[in-house]
């Protein structure tokens, strides 16, 4: 029977068991042996990392062929409008590749966010928003070349949900088992 590790990653994590110099990795958190990341989240992004001890549920959890959905927090600098956030919700041109057309919107910074260690950098003359985005693929650093290509750069990056997965109850550094 297969099982899965939800964890909510923090910032600076590697998403890989092997320590490398100057990050923290998975084995820093989680002291069980023989599971591995379904997908991967950047070191410099926060929040829901899915593990499993069973090679075919990892593959189906992270390739985009499944679509499984997976919901991001997105602090961007600067403020969009609709206009602005249309080519992500088409699909848009990253240098190689066309995304897949996203869910995207405006959002008040989440109620229930927890502080970033270190913080993001503030500026003075900079507003900042949030976005709520929803893909069904996930290439290396795919939402901060999307909201860059738009024109409002990320600041902070949380991912929320993976399919039917979510961080509820669950704070940055935790993790707990489903069967």
């Amino acid at each position: 029977m297969a099982h899965l590790i939800l964890f909510n990653k923090p910032y600076g994590v590697i998403c890989q068991f092997t320590p490398q110099a100057g990050y923290q990795s998975l084995k820093d958190f989680i002291p069980i042996t023989d599971f591995y990341p379904a997908g991967r989240l950047d070191a410099d992004s926060e929040g829901l990392v899915i593990l499993t001890d069973a090679g075919v549920l990892q593959h189906k959890i992270s390739d985009p062929r499944f679509k499984q959905a997976k919901k991001y927090w997105v602090q961007v600098e600067g403020i969009p409008d609709q206009s602005d956030l249309q080519p992500l919700r088409e699909g848009i041109i990253l240098k190689c590749y066309r995304t897949r057309p996203a869910k995207v919107r405006l959002i008040q910074q989440p109620s229930h966010i927890w502080s970033r260690n270190p913080p993001i950098r503030f500026r003075k003359n900079i507003s900042t928003s949030w976005l709520e985005l929803i893909l069904t693929e996930g290439k290396n650093r795919q939402v901060r070349h999307m909201t860059a290509a738009i024109g409002f750069p990320t600041l902070r990056l949380i991912r929320t949900t993976i399919g039917k997965y979510t961080l509820t109850n669950l704070p940055p550094g935790k993790w707990k088992i489903i069967k």
